[in-house]
């Protein structure tokens, strides 16, 4: 991509959609975060868009997009494509401007998002298994239709609209050093990018996407948009198989480093968020306190972390806080020899409780070749306050003649 080819949101188009939006949405909260702080070895913020209208801060592009369509546009109609969050947006603000909204969703979008979405007034199709699949057959259908399509990421006035967080967290945090945000198309970091260079270049502005749909790295290094062949990762709201070519040019021109997250890193994250902030997170929204945790020496501090949406579906919060919680060493799976007889699991479990270790299931074993006659297995499946706690655990029992295995 050749630099400059794309025009660039300016500073100034990030201030212009800021007066368009006062008093439609809320200027979220910045929450100083000690724990985060203690590891960065400086402050660091939550920008909590999170607590934002519909529980994410799409609502800002898509208000400003489709407040800047003709009376005639707005008559037709809008549609949009999102995997939960962009949706709510649109729907949202559509209702809010006097217009209907139909919103593709992929088939695998979270209900929650899908419910709220048809709350706030659109018509929800679900349809395809990613959001790239999505968005052809919206763009289909406002083809068909005449609809105006709403881009989740790729147009001026939805860059300028997200890009109001960065007004906010510069006038919340003056000092700032480092802005760290999630990225799956760009929009967001593409607009946070651009009005914090406008007004401070020398902060740091560093995009994090997850390891697993990370598109940006192999498009910078092409100069032009790679679409992934495949996307696994839990974070469905950066889930994006590629990078607009407007993005694409904001990030290649405007953030310093785009970084990678495990999904382990986010399921540690969401609990970090829940535990410590006091945060409602979805995966997707707490990718840049995933970022932080994962190398906290890697970002100068002053520190905002934007923590984008909280649209999480609860079914997915249980098990990301279990995944989160054995990424963390709060679980301990062993496994032990005792003598086949009455009282040696109650003398197993004696032991354990002890130790404080909070045993969630019990499983016996006869029939396996390690056995020696008149012995039984017992895996014990355990929750422990964290990898030293399992230390003291395993050797606590080794001690006392168990000779656990975790294997």
């Amino acid at each position: 991509m050749v630099p400059g080819a794309v025009p660039l949101v300016s500073g100034a188009d990030v201030e212009a959609a800021a007066r368009l939006l006062d008093g439609v949405v809320r200027r979220t909260p910045l929450e100083h975060s000690r724990a985060l702080a203690e590891r960065v070895g400086g402050p660091v913020w939550l920008k909590c868009e999170n607590l934002q209208r519909t529980g994410s801060f799409k609502m800002r592009g898509a208000y400003t997009r489709i407040s800047r369509l003709s009376a005639e546009e707005r008559a037709r109609g809008v549609v949009a494509a999102s995997a939960g969050n962009h949706a709510q947006g649109v729907a949202l603000a559509a209702r809010e401007l006097g217009t209907t909204a139909t919103v593709f969703m992929p088939v695998s979008a979270p209900l929650p998002k899908v419910a709220a979405t048809r709350g706030y007034g659109a018509d929800a199709r679900l349809g395809g298994a990613t959001l790239t699949e999505a968005i052809a057959a919206a763009l289909v259908h406002a083809e068909e239709t005449g609809k105006v399509f709403i881009h989740p990421f790729d147009h001026p006035d939805v860059i300028a609209g997200q890009g109001t967080v960065g007004l906010e967290l510069l006038d919340q945090c003056p000092e700032v050093a480092t802005v760290v945000v999630c990225t799956g198309g760009g929009g967001l970091v593409s607009g946070v990018a651009a009005a914090v260079k406008a007004r401070r270049p020398d902060v740091r502005v560093v995009a994090v996407q997850a390891a697993g749909a990370a598109a940006f790295p192999a498009s910078l290094a092409a100069g032009h948009p790679v679409p992934l062949t495949t996307m696994s990762t839990m974070a469905d709201g950066i889930a994006v198989g590629a990078p607009g070519d407007l993005t694409l040019a904001h990030v290649a021109g405007l953030v310093d480093e785009v970084r990678t997250v495990t999904e382990g890193d986010l399921s540690r994250a969401l609990l970090f968020c829940l535990e410590r902030a006091k945060l409602v997170v979805e995966p997707a929204g707490v990718a840049a306190v995933a970022a932080l945790l994962a190398d906290p020496e890697g970002f100068p501090a002053p520190v905002v972390a934007v923590v984008s949406g909280g649209n999480i579906d609860p079914v997915l919060m249980m098990k990301v806080v279990q995944h989160g919680m054995a990424a963390a060493g709060r679980y301990l799976s062993l496994r032990v020899q005792v003598p086949d007889r009455p009282g040696s699991l109650a003398a197993l479990l004696h032991e354990l409780a002890g130790l404080a270790a909070n045993v969630l299931s019990v499983e016996h074993e006869r029939t396996t070749a390690r056995l020696d006659l008149g012995e039984v297995e017992v895996a014990v499946h355990l929750e422990t306050r964290g990898p030293d706690h399992a230390t003291e655990v395993l050797a606590a029992l080794a001690a006392a003649g168990y000779a656990p295995r975790t294997d």
